[in-house]
Formats: C-alpha cells, sequence, structure tokens
C-alpha cells in the first residue's frame, strides 16, 4: 500500500546495515515506518520493516552481497511501498564532509564529485554512502536528496580543539579534529532543551555508547570537544575500533611483523575494541554475561568504562564544572551496569545515581536533588536527518517565496 501522505525518507548506511525510516512532512515529523537491510556481505541477509500498522511490519529474507545489491532492494521497497509522487525527498547521513561540506544541504554533482576526493578522509563510510545516493538519483533523478553531515555539530569547535599536534601544513589540508556522531548530539541537545531548558545552556557531557561510542563535552549548547578527531576511530575504545593509540605502534608493527598501512588500517577499525581485548565478542551485552567466567570479557568491559569514566573527567575539567550528564546510544541506553561503572567514582564532580532509576533506565537516573543531572535520552538520528531535511527545504522557500 502506497503512502497517501508527502514524506521524507531517511538513510542510514553503514558497513554491514542500511538503516532506513520513513516520516510524513509536517511539523509533527511523525515516524510512519522504521526498517533495515542487515545482513551485507554475508549468506543471507533480510529486509525487516516495522510501522504503525501491524500490516505494514514483516522480515524476509534478501541476498544482499553488496551494497549495490542492497540499495537496489531498499528502491525497489521505495517504489512499491511509498510512490513516488509522495516521497518529499531523501535524507542521507554521510559520515565525513571534509572542511568544505558540513551545513545540510542539497546533494549535487559537484558535490559528489568533491566526496569522491575526500573518500581517503574516511574509507569506512564515505564509498558506500557516495554509492547510495548516486544509486537513488540513477533510478529518481528528479528526487530532492539532501545530505545532512555527521560533522555538523562540531563545526564551531574551538581551535584548541581543532588542532592536531603535528605539523602545521596538514592544517591547511584539513587535517584535524572534526568529530562526529553530530546527528546525535543535535538531537540529544534539542530534547534536553525541551526537557529542562536552564540545563541545555549549561556544562552537559554526552555519552554516545554504542557499536561505535564518543563522548562530547557542550557549553551553552554548543560543542567544545569531542573524542573522535580526524576519524571515528579516535577516542574511546569501541565494538571493533581501538580509540585511541600511542602513534608509534604503527610503526613497531611495520617493522617487527611487517604489518602494511592497510593492515593496520582494517585491525584498528575491525579487529580491535571490544572485539580485540576480549577476542570473542563486540556485542557489550554478550560480554557482560560472560565476564564472571571469562577474564578476557571482564577485561573488555572493565577498559571500555574506564576509557568512557577517563574522557568524562577530562571534558569536565575542560567545562571547568559539569550540570547535566546524558548517556545516549545503545549501551548507554540500556545498560545499567555500565553506566553505573562510569558513574562510579565521579562522585567528586557531583555525579550520583539512584540504583532504581538506573535500573529502569529511568530518563533522570541520578537522585532528584543530585548537584548533577545524570539522565538517559535515547537518541534518534533518523529524526534529526529528517528534521534537517525540512528544515533544508523550509529555508530554500523562503528564499524564493520572497
Amino acid at each position: 500500500m502506497k503512502s497517501a501522505l508527502p514524506c521524507v525518507l531517511t538513510i542510514n548506511g553503514g558497513s554491514s546495515s542500511i538503516k532506513f525510516a520513513l516520516f510524513d512532512a509536517n511539523e509533527a515529523m511523525r515516524k510512519i515506518l522504521a526498517g533495515r537491510i542487515e545482513g551485507l556481505g554475508l549468506p543471507q541477509g533480510g529486509l525487516v520493516v516495522k510501522g504503525l500498522k501491524k500490516t505494514d511490519n514483516f522480515s524476509r529474507p534478501v541476498v544482499v552481497p553488496d551494497h549495490t545489491t542492497a540499495v537496489n532492494v531498499l528502491m525497489n521497497w521505495v517504489q512499491e511501498r511509498i510512490g513516488l509522487s509522495a516521497l518529499t525527498a531523501v535524507g542521507h547521513r554521510v559520515v565525513h564532509g571534509g572542511p568544505k561540506y558540513w551545513k545540510p544541504q542539497y546533494i549535487t554533482p559537484a558535490m559528489i564529485d568533491e566526496l569522491h576526493q575526500l573518500s581517503p578522509f574516511d574509507p569506512e563510510h564515505l564509498p558506500e554512502e557516495i554509492l547510495l545516493t548516486e544509486a537513488f538519483h540513477r533510478r529518481f533523478p528528479s528526487l530532492t536528496q539532501i545530505a545532512c553531515f555527521d560533522t555538523a555539530f562540531h563545526h564551531d569547535l574551538p581551535r584548541v580543539a581543532h588542532l592536531l599536534p603535528i605539523p602545521r601544513r596538514y592544517d591547511a589540508r584539513g587535517v584535524r579534529r572534526y568529530g562526529f556522531h553530530g546527528l546525535s548530539c543535535a538531537y540529544l541537545m534539542e530534547e534536553l532543551s525541551r526537557l529542562d531548558p536552564v540545563a541545555a545552556k549549561g556544562r552537559v557531557i554526552l555519552a554516545h555508547l554504542g557499536s561505535g561510542a564518543s563522548i562530547t563535552a557542550v557549553h551553552e549548547g554548543k560543542s567544545i570537544d569531542t573524542s573522535m578527531s580526524f576519524t571515528p576511530t579516535a577516542g574511546l575504545p569501541m565494538g571493533t575500533r581501538s580509540g585511541d593509540l600511542d602513534p608509534g605502534l604503527g610503526w613497531y608493527l611495520a617493522r617487527a611483523e611487517q604489518v602494511t598501512a592497510k593492515q593496520f588500517h582494517h585491525m584498528i577499525n575491525h579487529e580491535s575494541g571490544l572485539l580485540g581485548i576480549s577476542e570473542t565478542s563486540s556485542d557489550m551485552r554478550e560480554l557482560c554475561a560472560r565476564e564472571a567466567t571469562d577474564v578476557r570479557a571482564a577485561e573488555a568491559v572493565a577498559l571500555f568504562c574506564y576509557q568512557a569514566k577517563k574522557w568524562t573527567g577530562s571534558f569536565a575539567a575542560a567545562l571547568g564544572g559539569l550540570d547535566t550528564l546524558v548517556f545516549a546510544g545503545g549501551i548507554g541506553e540500556n545498560a545499567p551496569v555500565i553506566r553505573e561503572r562510569i558513574c562510579d567514582g565521579l562522585g567528586f564532580l557531583g555525579v550520583e545515581i539512584d540504583q532504581k532509576r538506573n535500573a529502569k533506565n529511568a530518563p533522570l537516573i541520578s537522585p532528584g536533588a543530585g548537584r548533577v543531572k545524570v539522565r538517559v535520552i535515547r537518541t534518534d538520528e533518523e529524526l534529526m536527518i529528517a528534521r534537517s531535511v525540512l528544515r533544508v527545504l523550509s529555508h530554500n522557500n523562503s528564499f524564493e517565496n520572497r
């Protein structure tokens, strides 16, 4: 059944899956459908869709050996379920836009050409994201597509936070701290402004903790520092990403084990983090279940919590104190034990946890009289993409109607 409403489709492409959602294009921005194509590159994948109506819910197996096949599955579903006439625009999450692109904006051939040139900035994400936009343009050439860059929230970092301590000539080439999870950060700050407008203008730390994890310091609504850097591999240890490492490690492995730059890149992005330490899993749920009997799992969990605590403490120092700590992401929203371990020992900052509230994943997990409010906010990058798309469209219309 095709939609009778003008709609915005959001697309969030990853290395092993493509997430998408459909919103009605009005001020309420109601999510009509959400789904994903999973198992890219595996012998068996799946198309999963959930909607407001039971008849919209389904799951079916699909064979998706690569992103080209997966996007064709998605476009076929778009034609069957939505219809081109009901689709106002498509919003794409684009992880990296380099020094030139950060604001949400229309996707043009010139932009795509430049993003191709920027692929070395983020070879883990950009090539597949570009492929998605190009495929949609070939199938639906008249459809408006808008890029929503994940670096936007951090674009105006203070100069001291932008700079990397390497030869200055690289700064002129765009080698600096960019920061990521910006769509999530923007959504969390909008939600915090709704829940507590005064707190949103204060000293806030956002802990987006999932298979990708980052921590961001926000003052007066603006990002002042963030743990991810030139690439999303930096900062905390993550599901399979290493986070920060001694730069000399690459040279050591090249000499000692003849590890090439390409092999090193693969290792720190796909074989490290929780998976590398535990040697069994990148999934925090599995590691927590095993930690009592597997020292490797216990050490992976301990390292993650320790690093998250350390980044939180350092950003509190950068902020000159802390008023609000927000947990989000798959781990941040659903793992009370991880939140508790991260907060344990941060009492000197005023961070306290109410055990009962924390166990229930309550929206506020600190005591009512706590000096620092500790919140759990369920992030929604897809909704943030849809909002960004409508803002771009509205801005364009306002100029056209002058």
